[in-house]
């Protein structure tokens, strides 16, 4: 389990012209919730936030939000963008329990060169990053490594494939496909290639009047 530490003020302002200011001083607004908690507004500076998201999964990390004197164990639920800046307008930090198992996603690591790739010619094709997942706070893994060494061309990894840390349940479709080995780019032109060409059927001459 990854943790990390942030400072944080609980605030009582709440409404779109403190949000404005409190972004104009280089701070973001929040909120924290969940188990008995009721939501509360807070506020964390905006440089140590994003310091602390470039360094940490941010989805699957245990931030010990420090609050003037008390600390609270969360995980980031949710954190809004502006469209098309990349100033961060909100966050949702929800408070986790020990022996409160939560859901979460968590970070797909692919493990090794699949042996289509490195023998067949194949290309590997992701078709998943992240797992959703359900797990105790002290059992939340940085990632979830996927082994795909044996993968042979045409394979398709589906997520009731995976082998999984103990305590880990998977919330998602046991079906759904993680990854797959595609055959090569030469081979899928070769084979459109060898297409029969369709038979062309022409109209018969009209018989001569007599």
């Amino acid at each position: 389990m990854a943790t990390a530490t942030l400072s944080a003020t609980l605030r009582h302002d709440t409404g779109k012209g403190v949000a404005r200011k409190l972004r104009q001083n280089g701070n973001i607004p929040g909120v924290i919730y969940g188990h008995a908690r009721e939501p509360q507004s807070l506020t964390v500076n905006a440089r140590e936030f994003e310091r602390l998201i470039s360094r940490v999964a941010a989805g699957s990390t245990v931030i010990e939000l420090d609050l003037g004197g008390t600390t609270a164990r969360s995980l980031i639920r949710e954190i809004q963008r502006h469209p098309f800046k990349k100033q961060i307008l909100h966050v949702d930090f929800q408070e986790v329990v020990a022996g409160e198992a939560i859901t979460l996603k968590c970070p797909i690591v692919y493990v090794g060169t699949a042996y289509g790739v490195r023998t067949e010619g194949g290309v590997l094709d992701q078709i998943m990053h992240e797992l959703t997942i359900q797990a105790l706070p002290s059992q939340i893994p940085d990632h979830i490594n996927v082994d795909i060494t044996d993968l042979h061309v045409g394979k398709v990894l589906h997520v009731s494939d995976l082998t999984l840390p103990a305590g880990i349940k998977v919330i998602d479709e046991p079906g759904a496909t993680v990854c797959i080995i595609q055959p090569p780019k030469n081979a899928s032109a070769e084979a459109s290639s060898e297409v029969a060409e369709p038979e062309v059927i022409r109209a018969k001459k009209p018989a001569d009047d007599k």
